[in-house]
């Protein structure tokens, strides 16, 4: 009997938030469908990728379309099997390079519930007519909602959305399509929102504020603590005062926070104000006056902020200032690295712990120069890295091959049984049965060998040697050298150095450094070095190291 090369299909299923309760979007339905469809056109089910709860409009925030393009690359099966064309993409030209990276590996794209395909010219020109016409409704649609949406803010209404004192209600309205919602007082909130905008108004700051409702034990709407944003996003809320404020944001999905709209629309709202008119202007006048003081108004480089880190809760370090009074009368101010938990929370969320920034900065660049002019000491440290990494990764690497072992045992019989089936030796619902249990056992042995493939290429293959940490130090204080600003020599230092630990005694504990391929390419990036110094065929390297 002449045999036939296995044809191997990849599922796609996803389904939104707002989609898992709408009927015939359920993932498990979609899986069903699609396995029907590979065993009727005779595809065996490489694996499914699966996004739960996640929206389409953005493929990178998708994990198992990330995953889907990854194996696609590696060729690791012949068709993409998906229910509707919009679980993979919303937008068209998003589908269309997925389709396209398909078609380069001669991997096919279907959808089991929309007739077309594209292993044929008609079939991608009936696809790419569908995509376009899809996406047109969609956006067409998007566009109404908007509309609606500013209208019922131009009437006063509200258009939904959680907000700190008040609840939101659904009111009777003519449209049946959509809820009408509207504000109502939640008084138990309505007292932190008043107490806030009291204190504003008579001269205290956003962290003030915030240690003093923290240690009253009053939290959020999502029963958080208060940060100064959260302070500041109050005060300056037109919502208690009665007014509804509208598209303060455009295109929030592809511009994210840099997308403020000058003019908003900020009308009389429906609901019942919180604070008076006169409280809301005294605040706004308040901010008015407040924003107009620069942040920054000590120089500095402070190159260590975010790399330090707090000992109590592990947050990025930034920078405080306190002002002395000397014996003479004048001023001094100081200078330190604080929690930036505590410094935006207050004393709630952690303590200061400051280290002063004329002690960690010179420690720090001491610290690394002393090791980069020291042959001996970057003999110790290679010595020490590869010491510690055969005694981590010898078992890891044990542990991966025995999984390997098993899987290709597994895959193997998986094989044979094809072959007993297409020789007609056993049935086809015996089959089915027999190569359901082994896909399910390959499967389970490829979720434990996942995250021990991650930890290996985390780690070095092979031992270090004094050569690559020595062009990585040199090189690096060569371009620290070349650095003309601040931001310069900061950006260098956070390449280098992953994180700075301090003790409970503010002392600096550790310098943890990164040694690997890519900041040695950065540096010689930096440098303006044509060629890469590393040769292409030289080991790979990645170290973590504390000196």
């Amino acid at each position: 009997m002449t045999m036939t090369q296995n044809k191997y299909a990849a599922i796609y299923a996803r389904v939104s938030t707002t989609e898992q309760a709408d009927e015939g979007y359920s993932i498990d339905e979609q899986i069903r469908v699609l396995r029907e469809y590979c065993e009727q056109e005779g595809y065996v089910v490489f694996d499914e990728y699966v996004d739960r709860g996640i929206s389409g409009k953005n493929i990178k925030g998708r994990p198992a379309v990330q995953r889907l393009l990854q194996d696609a690359d590696e060729k690791k099966f012949d068709l993409v099997l998906v229910w509707k064309m919009n679980r993979l993409a919303r937008k068209s030209v998003d589908l269309m390079n997925m389709v396209e990276t398909f078609n380069s590996k001669n991997i096919a794209f279907r959808s089991c519930t929309e007739n077309y395909e594209t292993e044929t010219p008609a079939g991608k020109l009936q696809f790419q007519m569908m995509a376009a016409i899809a996406e047109y409704e969609r956006n067409n649609i998007a566009e109404n909602v908007k509309m609606g949406m500013l209208a019922r803010a131009k009437e006063g209404r509200w258009n939904g959305g959680h907000v700190l004192g008040y609840d939101v209600v659904e009111m009777e309205g003519e449209n049946k399509k959509r809820k009408n919602t509207g504000l109502i007082i939640n008084e138990r909130e309505a007292s932190i929102v008043r107490k806030i905008f009291h204190l504003y108004t008579t001269g205290n700051g956003y962290r003030t504020i915030a240690n003093q409702i923290n240690r009253a034990g009053y939290r959020t709407k999502l029963d958080k603590m208060f940060s100064l944003n959260a302070i500041k996003t109050i005060v300056t809320n037109p919502v208690y005062a009665g007014y509804i404020r509208y598209n303060v944001r455009r295109d929030w999905n592809e511009k994210r926070r840099n997308n403020i709209n000058p003019t908003p629309v900020i009308i009389k709202g429906e609901h019942e104000a919180i604070i008076s008119e006169e409280t809301w202007r005294i605040a706004q006048e308040v901010y008015k006056t407040r924003s107009c003081k620069p942040n920054r108004v000590h120089d500095g480089e402070f190159p260590l902020t975010g790399i330090m880190r707090c000992p109590k809760c592990n947050a990025g370090m930034v920078v405080g200032r306190t002002t002395n009074k000397l014996k003479d009368g004048t001023k001094k101010v100081i200078e330190y690295y604080v929690c930036g938990a505590w410094k935006n929370k207050g004393t709630n969320a952690c303590h200061s712990y400051g280290v002063r920034t004329d002690y960690a900065d010179p420690y720090v660049l001491n610290k690394l120069e002393e090791l980069m002019k020291s042959d001996k000491l970057i003999h110790q440290l290679v010595n020490s890295i590869n010491y510690k990494q055969e005694s981590l990764v010898a078992p890891i690497q044990r542990g991966y091959q025995q999984y390997a072992t098993d899987l290709a045992s597994l895959e193997k019989k998986l094989s044979k049984l094809l072959d007993a089936y297409m020789d007609e030796v056993i049935s086809k619902s015996n089959y089915q049965t027999k190569a359901r249990k082994l896909e399910e056992q390959i499967s389970s042995l490829k979720e434990l060998m996942t995250p021990l493939k991650e930890q290996l290429n985390s780690t070095i293959s092979s031992e270090v040697t004094f050569e690559q940490v020595k062009t990585v130090l040199q090189n690096f204080q060569k371009a620290l050298m070349q650095s003309l600003t601040r931001e310069q020599r900061k950006r260098l230092l956070h390449l280098l150095i992953h994180q700075i630990t301090i003790d409970e005694d503010r002392n600096i504990e550790s310098i943890q450094l990164k040694l690997n391929n890519d900041v040695l390419e950065e540096l010689e990036l930096q440098l303006g070095v044509g060629e890469s110094s590393t040769d292409e065929s030289s080991t790979p390297f990645s170290v973590l190291v504390a000196i």
